[in-house]
C-alpha cells in the first residue's frame, strides 16, 4: 500500500485533484491532470467516451469501469486474453494493431479523452500533437508504476475514484485470503521469460511488478544481478534481459515461467543445458500463466488463482 500512497500524494502535489467521494467526483471539474512527461492535461468534464491507443492501458481502464469505446490491440490484432471477454461484453472496438496509427479512425470514434502510453511497443506518443486536435490527451507511463497505482491514478483523472478504490480493496482482500490458504515450497523462487538459446531470457527483479505480486503472496524472490542486463536492450525495472547462459547461474529452488503453461515449464525442464538449475533438479518448474506477461487486475487475479490451486493446503 506504500506505493499506492506515494502516487496519490504525488498526483495531488501536482496541484490538480484529490481523491474524494463519488459526489465530489461528479462535481470536481475542470481537472488539471499531470502527465508522465511533466505537462498537464485539462478535462472540463467527466469523460464519457475514452479511447486508448495502448492495449496495456486498456486493462486498467476496464477494471475501473471506465467508458472505453475503443482500444489499440496487440501486434496480432488481439485484445489481451485476461480481459478479452470483458471488452467484448462491453462492446469495446478494436482501434489498430500496436505500431500502426490511423488518425481517421480516432476521429470516427469521437472520443472526449485519448489515453496514450509514454513508452513501450504500444506507444504513439510521437503522434500526440495530432491526437490533441481531436480530444484531450492523457500520457501515462505504465512501465514506471504498478497496475494498482495506475488504476488509482486513472480513477482520479476520470472521476472514477470510487470504482478504483473498490477495485483495490477487493483485490487486497482477495490476495490476503489466498495467502492464508497457501502452503508454499521452501527456498527462493525466480521468474523467467524462457526463450531458449540464441535469445535473451529475461529474469524478473524482486522489486518489479511480478516480483512484488509473488512477494505479497509469501514467496521470496531471487534477485538477478543487474550486470546480466544485455547492453543491446534498454534497462527495465521489472526484468533483467539476461543472456541464456546466465540461467545456469540461478540458484532458486522454484522457477515460474512467464507467459507459460505447464507445457512451457516442461520445455525448460527438458533443456539439457539447464539441467543443473536447482529448480530443474527438484522438478519445481511451473507456468506462471498464459496471460502473465502484462500484469493488470485481471491477470494478477488469474496468477493468484493459479497459485492457490497449485499450492493451496489440502
Amino acid at each position: 500500500m506504500k506505493r499506492r500512497s506515494f502516487l496519490i500524494n504525488s498526483a495531488c502535489t501536482a496541484g490538480t485533484f484529490m481523491l474524494g467521494t463519488q459526489g465530489q467526483a461528479d462535481t470536481g471539474w475542470p481537472r488539471n491532470i499531470p502527465n508522465a512527461d511533466g505537462s498537464q492535461t485539462t478535462l472540463n468534464a467527466k469523460p464519457t467516451r475514452i479511447l486508448s491507443t495502448s492495449v496495456t492501458l486498456a486493462g486498467s481502464l476496464l477494471a475501473i469501469d471506465a467508458p472505453l469505446v475503443a482500444t489499440a490491440t496487440t501486434v496480432r490484432g488481439e485484445f489481451f486474453g485476461q480481459w478479452q471477454h470483458i471488452a467484448q461484453e462491453r462492446g469495446v472496438e478494436k482501434l489498430w494493431r500496436a505500431g500502426a496509427v490511423d488518425l481517421e479512425a480516432v476521429w470516427a470514434y469521437a472520443p472526449d479523452l485519448i489515453v496514450v502510453s509514454a513508452t513501450g511497443a504500444d506507444s504513439v506518443a510521437t503522434q500526440r500533437a495530432a491526437l490533441e486536435e481531436i480530444a484531450p490527451v492523457l500520457v501515462l507511463d505504465y512501465g514506471a508504476v504498478g497496475w494498482e497505482e495506475l488504476a488509482q491514478f486513472l480513477g482520479q483523472a476520470i472521476g472514477h475514484e470510487t470504482e478504483a478504490e473498490a477495485l483495490l480493496n477487493l483485490f487486497a482482500a482477495e490476495l490476503q485470503t489466498k495467502r492464508t490458504q497457501l502452503e508454499l515450497p521452501t527456498g527462493l523462487i525466480n521468474i523467467i521469460s524462457y526463450n531458449g538459446p540464441g535469445a535473451p531470457n529475461p529474469v524478473a527483479t524482486a522489486d518489479g511488478v511480478h516480483g512484488r505480486l509473488l512477494t505479497a503472496l509469501g514467496f521470496e524472490l531471487e534477485d538477478p544481478p543487474r550486470s546480466w542486463q544485455s547492453v543491446n536492450a534498454p534497462p527495465a525495472a521489472d526484468f533483467i534481459r539476461a543472456a541464456y547462459e546466465h540461467l545456469t547461474e540461478l540458484t532458486a529452488q522454484t522457477t515460474f515461467v512467464l507467459s507459460g503453461t505447464d507445457e512451457d515449464a516442461q520445455r525448460l525442464l527438458a533443456d539439457p543445458i539447464l539441467g543443473n538449475m536447482p529448480s530443474v533438479q527438484l522438478g519445481q518448474v511451473y507456468g506462471l500463466g498464459r496471460n502473465s506477461f502484462r500484469v493488470d487486475y485481471y491477470s494478477a487475479s488469474e496468477i493468484i488463482a493459479d497459485i492457490a490451486q497449485r499450492f493451496g493446503r489440502a
